[in-house]
Formats: C-alpha cells, sequence, structure tokens
C-alpha cells in the first residue's frame, strides 16, 4: 500500500513553508531599518492557517496565497520608515522558535512514518 505523504504530514510542510517566507519578509525589514520611506510588511499566520481550514487539509493541500501586508508602527518616525527594529527583532526571533516548532512536528511525522514502515 502506498503512503500518501500529503495526508501524513498534514499541514506541517505549508506551516515550515510559511515560515521561510515569514523570514524573508522579516529579515528584509531588518536591513532596511535606516531606509527613508520604507514601509515594513509582515505575514499573517492566522490567514494562513484560515485558507487551510477553508480549502481543508485532505487532498490535494492546496497553495496557498502568502501576500505581505504593511504593518502599522508603533510610533511614526520623520522618515516615513515604519520599521520599528525592537518590535522587528521581537518578530523575527518568535518566528525562529516557531519554525523549529514546526521542523520538529515536521521530524516526528517522519520518524512516525519510518517506524510504521519498519512495522515497529
Amino acid at each position: 500500500m502506498a503512503i500518501n505523504f500529503e495526508n501524513a504530514l498534514g499541514v506541517h510542510p505549508e506551516a515550515l513553508n510559511f515560515r521561510v517566507q515569514r523570514t524573508k519578509v522579516l529579515a528584509g525589514n531588518l536591513a532596511n531599518v535606516d531606509t527613508p520611506g520604507y514601509l515594513a510588511k509582515d505575514l499573517s499566520f492566522d490567514t494562513v492557517m484560515n485558507q487551510m481550514a477553508t480549502h481543508g487539509v485532505n487532498p490535494p493541500v492546496p497553495k496557498l496565497d502568502v501576500s505581505a501586508k504593511y504593518s502599522v508602527p508603533y510610533q511614526n518616525s520623520k522618515t516615513g520608515n515604519t520599521v520599528e527594529l525592537g518590535v522587528e527583532q521581537a518578530k523575527f526571533t518568535q518566528n525562529n522558535m516557531d519554525f523549529q516548532t514546526s521542523l520538529t512536528f515536521l521530524n516526528m511525522k517522519f520518524n512516525g512514518l519510518s517506524k510504521a514502515i519498519e512495522g515497529r
């Protein structure tokens, strides 16, 4: 009997992919912290999960529309830049921890599949 990896792995590959995409967006914000007029962007995990719930997880897993939205700053700057260094660093760190969590869940799924294949 063939294993359908999309069913077996669930949302975890898409969650990991989302974390990678968000890392790129947040890194771009951090790189442009001193760029006048730069507007900070972010991705919403809730939006992605709502899309997954709407489309369902079982075959096929849809390709999600993950588009960056502009962030609203807590305090405006004179240059029009909306990147707040401390806020972006905190988001980046939290996203890194979430990435590690998603990767752990995916590894656990693969370990479970490996044990099932070996008959343990």
